[in-house]
C-alpha cells in the first residue's frame, strides 16, 4: 500500500481554525450554521464544542464564495445551492483554483523581477 502524502491527517477542526481559513468571525460560522440546514459540523461533550470536517469546510467555501467573494445576500446564496447544487461547487472550486494559479504566477513575476 502506498503512502498518500497529501492527505491531510487532521480529522476535525476547531470553529477557530475553520474561521481563520476564511478570515471570518466565529460568530459568523454560528449564523451561517442556522441559516444553511446542511452545514452541520459534529458536536462533542456538553459545552457542544464544534468540531469541522472537510465536508464541512467545502460547505463554507461554498459559502463564502458566493456571499463574501461574489456579494450575493445570504437569500440569493440559499437560492444558488438549493437549486444548482453541483454548479455552485463547481463554480467555487474554479474560483479557488484560479486564486491558487494568480498566487503562483505573481510569486514567478517576483522571481522574474529579481533575476532582471
Amino acid at each position: 500500500m502506498a503512502l498518500n502524502l497529501d492527505k491531510n491527517l487532521k480529522r476535525y477542526f476547531s470553529i477557530r481554525e475553520v474561521a481563520e481559513m476564511f478570515g471570518l468571525n466565529e460568530s459568523t460560522l454560528r449564523y451561517w450554521e442556522q441559516e444553511f440546514p446542511y452545514l452541520k459540523p459534529k458536536t462533542s461533550g456538553p459545552a457542544r464544542i464544534r468540531q469541522y470536517q472537510e465536508k464541512d469546510i467545502e460547505q463554507i467555501r461554498l459559502i463564502h464564495n458566493l456571499v463574501k467573494v461574489r456579494g450575493f445576500k445570504l437569500a440569493a446564496a440559499k437560492k444558488i445551492i438549493n437549486s444548482n447544487r453541483n454548479g455552485a461547487d463547481r463554480k467555487a472550486e474554479v474560483l479557488t483554483r484560479l486564486l491558487e494559479v494568480r498566487s503562483e504566477l505573481q510569486a514567478l513575476k517576483k522571481q522574474m523581477d529579481y533575476l532582471q
